[in-house]
């Protein structure tokens, strides 16, 4: 993992006038945890769409990429230390996201670049294919991290993932040092898993399930990893606490009965979460090959 103290990060995703998806969860998480944020739209709109249809203004591809242009000549440039990437509005986008990534590279090699490849769920891709191929194959090979769900992984790899030791060989197949992979399969009951595999190192991270949680988990997720991350944390500190502060916050609000994630009551549960998590070493794909 690069050398990354904390600083500013850019975060670059959807953003939602009402709720808590996309950079709306992204930037008051890491703004919570002490981040200065520069956050960059890919798409506007009033509500997320499980709520119902509503107007969507997607950032045209050339203002997008003028956007990308100006933050690269930004005098400010150098207080950067990581970037995020949530939902890309376009396969555009994602070939701006790259070359932002790769031209900070050339002046810091260490720069950090967490690709969340935000493109489906269990019901299958719900952003086009050009788009999904274009984070497959122009943003998750220059990645530090990547955070698919199962089912992004499952697409991005090509094929069902039935167990963990199918999900740990297609998370070694994506590319990037680090995976994480949100909703992976639990060892206990009633409980789901984000499974970080990293190095020679395998962790599960669970927690009960909670009926119905509100959308924008998995750009929380990301987000927290990353800012525990750059505090230089361990990653099986960094996966512990973000999981926690998940698991509280979306427990939290849906004992409210809220339909978004209720950021703005549960900051405490960013900094310092409570919530039992259980953390448990899984066997590498490379230690079972050697038997």
């Amino acid at each position: 993992m690069p050398d990354v103290q904390e600083g500013a990060v850019i975060v670059i995703s959807s953003h939602v006038v009402r709720g808590s998806v996309g950079n709306r969860a992204a930037v008051f998480a890491l703004e919570t945890l002490g981040h200065p944020v520069w956050a960059l739209p890919t798409v506007i709109l009033p509500w997320h769409p499980g709520h119902g249809p509503a107007t969507r203004v997607q950032i045209a591809a050339s203002d997008f990429d003028a956007m990308i242009s100006d933050l690269l000549r930004a005098r400010w440039l150098g207080e950067v230390r990581a970037v995020q990437s949530g939902y890309l509005g376009s396969a555009a986008q994602a070939t701006s996201v790259a070359r932002l990534v790769q031209t900070m590279r050339q002046q810091r090699p260490g720069l950090l670049y967490l690709c969340d490849p935000v493109c489906g769920d269990d019901g299958g891709l719900y952003v086009p294919e050009e788009t999904a191929t274009a984070i497959r194959d122009e943003l998750l090979p220059i990645a530090s991290i990547a955070t698919p769900n199962r089912f992004e992984l499952e697409w991005l790899a090509g094929a069902p993932l039935d167990t963990n030791t199918m999900v740990m060989d297609a998370a070694l197949s994506l590319g990037p040092p680090s995976v994480l992979v949100t909703s992976a399969f639990p060892m206990m009951a009633g409980s789901t898993g984000n499974l970080l595999l990293s190095g020679r190192s395998a962790l599960l991270a669970e927690h009960r399930l909670v009926d119905n949680p509100p959308n924008g988990t998995g750009d929380l997720l990301a987000a927290l990893f990353l800012s525990r991350l750059m505090e230089g944390l361990p990653e099986e500190r960094a996966l512990h606490l973000a999981t926690a502060s998940v698991f509280e916050i979306v427990a939290r609000s849906a004992k409210r009965g809220a339909d978004e994630l209720t950021l703005e009551h549960d900051a405490a549960s960013l900094s310092t979460p409570m919530a039992m998590v259980h953390m448990r070493r899984l066997m590498h794909p490379s230690q079972v090959r050697r038997r």
